[in-house]
């Protein structure tokens, strides 16, 4: 494809799966905010290092920074809808990642559905959670099949079902890997995986990632990863999970050493069970438009900044980044 070729297919994409996501999963379209007030515990702390980017508004009196994503807001505004359990909201989530290192599939500027769903008590399973991932692994299908349709040229290439593994499963069946090798390894294997509880120390007494410990339940996440044949590696999709509860939050807050962070506004409202139980996540949309119009770089699909040196090498390979 060409630049205007591409620009209308990323469209296509974009169109369907957000539509056939929010029927799947009864999601309504909210507006999101681009930064959040400084201070109040509302933005993804992600692995909880990261730093976001902060600014001061005279006018305002306050500090306020732009959000990593909305995987804490989004439950708020579930609280202040009234929402009923079974529906929920989706938006259009951008953010800044400065201490990102970009490459093919990384970039500086972060695009993704954010999505947040209310449980009932009685869905903190891994069966709901699984049921949930089913659901958006089907609407991923009827994307690729409905933009490969639209263009001869591709072909899928996605398995038709998704394959679920623990994470503490992948240690002792990958003994001396990595967890990036791990990943690797399993998703090569199944082309399509959900890979379950991220964040608390396994048997070899390292977590498989790190997550941060006031959103996720850590035996309740997990990761969505495809394997991409025109880079021959995993890439992952989305990171998703069923929401952390008043004692899960007390739990992790501690472990990770974070009990300070107890008195912010947002996690007093969880711990005095204030805010309902949700499940959440967000799926990448540049991610998702590179891996289903078969990209080589995510910059084709995004419009960021790069170095001269990738400029120049995607200049050589033909690789047309969008700018």
């Amino acid at each position: 494809m060409n630049v205007q070729e591409t620009e209308h297919a990323i469209k296509l994409v974009k169109d369907t799966f957000q539509l056939q996501l929010s029927a799947m999963l009864r999601l309504r379209r909210v507006t999101a905010p681009l930064f959040v007030e400084s201070g109040t515990g509302l933005n993804d702390d992600l692995t909880g290092v990261e730093q976001p980017v902060r600014f001061y508004v005279p006018a305002l009196g306050k500090h306020c920074e732009i959000v990593h994503s909305l995987a804490k807001w989004k439950r708020m505004k579930l609280w202040h809808m009234n929402a009923p359990a079974g529906y929920g909201i989706y938006t259009d989530m951008n953010a800044l990642r400065t201490f990102e290192t970009p490459d093919d599939i990384h970039s500086l500027y972060v695009d993704q559905w954010d999505w947040e769903k209310v449980l009932t008590r009685s869905d903190r399973t891994p069966e709901y959670l699984y049921t949930t991932v089913r659901q958006i692994y089907n609407v991923l299908l009827n994307t690729e099949f409905i933009v490969c349709e639209h263009y001869a040229g591709l072909k899928p290439f996605l398995p038709k079902a998704i394959h679920f593994v623990t994470s503490e499963e992948l240690v002792q069946r990958y003994p001396g890997k990595t967890a990036k090798e791990r990943e690797e390894a399993v998703c090569r294997e199944y082309g399509a995986v959900f890979i379950h509880g991220i964040g608390a120390p396994l048997s070899d007494g390292k977590p498989h990632d790190s997550r941060a410990s006031d959103y996720d339940d850590w035996t309740l996440n997990g990761d969505i990863l495809v394997w991409y044949p025109v880079l021959d590696k995993p890439i992952e999709l989305s990171s998703m999970g069923i929401r952390v509860d008043a004692q899960s939050m007390r739990h992790q807050l501690e472990q990770a050493g974070h009990s300070g962070w107890a008195e912010l506004e947002y996690h007093s409202l969880v711990l005095n069970n204030t805010l309902p139980l949700t499940i959440g996540g967000g799926i990448g949309q540049s991610r998702l438009c590179m891996v289903l119009l078969h990209k080589r770089h995510i910059g084709e699909v995004q419009v960021s900044e790069w170095s001269d040196e990738t400029v120049a090498q995607c200049r050589r390979e033909e690789i047309l980044l969008l700018q």
